[in-house]
């Protein structure tokens, strides 16, 4: 695999990289979060600015002609500074729910609105009952005399009590588990019959249980037909959160041999001491065993063999769960009591980890189907 990156993409990288680095100190962080959305809205408008909202997208569709690597690339600055911004609801979940299961006109209509930071989307698909399972979903959709009639309870909708609309996955017909039947549909966030409750969640997000009773809601695509790109969002996702732990991961690891460096005790640094060198060393192999399998993970989001995108994906997810659990257990123990404080950093990287890894199944979760041979989402 070229894992060398083109001009535009070093650019992507580059911009957002200072872009982090200026405008996300932890501190300015702490008031992106307290803020009533949850994150900075003048941020959201440069990232849009930059091109960054965009970039994902095909040029038909109006966006930017990008893809998985811009996304990787995004993500991974992202998680080092620990950007509160709804990336990846609207750009990542929501926007992949539109290039695998929109219509090229839905596309062409929603993309640039997209890109240009007016619309922020929120993906709807998971609900209480459903675990790991994607496709166990009780929302029913029924045609109505003109547009689909929406039923039904969806949990941790990401970014969803600030959405202007959401991309909800419901079913058309099937039993509870079934791939098929399955749609995408699009509703206003505040239509009759939707009820959001926004609450943050653990790592310092915002998240919002919806509750739709009798919307209306227009479908995107074929009705019945959207289980494939319901997969496909899922494994663009699991690629878009590697790359987010691997910046996260890399920000501890930093952290981490700094404090080493700096902090004394019986008058010399403790980073001079063999055993912690021997810790910080195995720290920087998982990173790097992590860094490999997100990139395993982005070059295989667009690989058209189904199994094989999927096995990678599922590897990925099982090395970064690791690596993170090991990265962030290590960084916590060097510090000592300062990485227990809300004050410091680290402790909020681990914590988005720690979210990171539960998201579409643990690091076990991931083993156990490798080693059975099993779906991604059976």
């Amino acid at each position: 695999m070229d894992f060398d990156l083109s001009d535009e993409q070093k650019l992507v990288a580059d911009n957002v990289a200072r872009l982090m680095k200026d405008k996300y100190g932890f501190e300015q962080r702490k008031t992106y979060a307290a803020s009533a959305s949850g994150f900075s809205e003048p941020l959201w408008r440069q990232y849009a600015e930059l091109g960054l909202l965009g970039a994902p997208f095909a040029e038909e569709d109006g966006g930017y002609g990008g893809g998985a690597v811009e996304i990787m690339l995004t993500q991974e600055a992202f998680g080092r500074a620990l950007a509160l911004e709804p990336y990846f609801a609207s750009v990542v979940l929501a926007g992949g729910a539109l290039r695998h299961g929109a219509t090229p006109e839905q596309r062409a209509a929603l993309i640039p609105e997209i890109a240009s930071g007016e619309l922020r989307l929120a993906l709807a698909h998971m609900e209480p009952q459903s675990g790991w399972n994607a496709f166990d979903v009780r929302t029913t959709a029924k045609k109505g005399a003109q547009d689909y009639v929406i039923d039904g309870e969806k949990g941790l909708v990401l970014n969803g009590d600030s959405a202007q609309k959401l991309i909800v996955l419901a079913r058309v017909s099937g039993k509870q588990r079934d791939v098929d039947g399955l749609g995408l549909f699009l509703v206003d966030g505040d239509a009759p019959g939707v009820t959001r409750r926004g609450y943050a969640t653990q790592d310092g997000r915002r998240a919002a249980e919806v509750t739709l009773a009798g919307a209306l809601a227009t479908p995107l695509g074929e009705p019945g037909r959207a289980g494939p790109a319901m997969a496909r969002v899922i494994e663009d996702a699991i690629a878009a959160l590697s790359a987010e732990a691997v910046g996260a991961m890399a920000e501890a690891v930093e952290m981490t041999t700094d404090y080493l460096k700096t902090r004394k005790q019986f008058g010399v640094a403790i980073g001079s001491f063999q055993a912690l060198q021997h810790r910080a060393a195995d720290m920087v192999v998982a990173l790097e065993q992590a860094r490999s399998m997100m990139y395993l993970a982005a070059m295989s989001s667009s690989d058209p063999d189904t199994a094989a995108r999927a096995r990678a994906m599922a590897a990925a997810k099982a090395q970064i769960g690791r690596s993170a659990k090991f990265i962030g257990q290590q960084a916590t123990q060097l510090h000592g009591g300062i990485a227990m404080t809300h004050e410091y950093k680290l402790g909020h990287l681990f914590k988005r980890l720690t979210m990171i890894d539960m998201a579409y199944g643990d690091a076990d979760h991931h083993l156990a189907k490798l080693g059975e041979g099993e779906s991604l989402f059976d």
